[in-house]
């Protein structure tokens, strides 16, 4: 099976004896406008977040600094994704049940969001998500 709601991108990295520099476009590096920026930090390796999809959200997650890993779900096929280097991230499209998980101690996960936080537009019930999945194949 092929698994087409996520896949891994990897930002041009810049350095030298000064440090590192990522630059991340929209548009250009990741598929959409960057319309919302948030991140995650302090959870540990026991919590999860997330816990939802998204009908016109679509995300790229990067764990600018430490660790996590990341479960997602187009309906079809599972796949868990780890992010351990601040150059490379997770692209999510539309309507792909995420679970972010196993957090480091120093984990912060930063999330681009291609639209601005409307609650209406997220499925929180995992059993809600797997009937518009079914529905939406049939």
């Amino acid at each position: 099976m092929k698994y087409i709601g996520a896949h891994m991108l990897e930002f041009p990295q810049h350095g030298d004896e000064r440090g590192h520099l990522v630059i991340v476009e929209g548009q250009k590096d990741i598929p959409f406008d960057i319309k919302r920026i948030f991140y995650i930090y302090g959870s540990d390796e026991t919590v999860v977040r997330g816990n939802h999809a998204n009908r016109k959200s679509e995300f790229v997650l990067v764990n600018v600094s430490g660790k996590s890993k990341i479960r997602v779900f187009d309906g079809i096929t599972e796949y868990i994704y780890e992010l351990t280097q601040p150059h490379m991230g997770v692209y999510i499209s539309k309507m792909v049940w995420k679970e972010m998980y196993d957090f480091s101690e120093d984990s912060v996960l930063l999330c681009l969001a291609s639209e601005y936080y409307d609650g209406s537009e997220y499925i929180r019930e995992y059993d809600e998500y797997l009937k518009i999945v079914e529905e939406k194949d049939k």
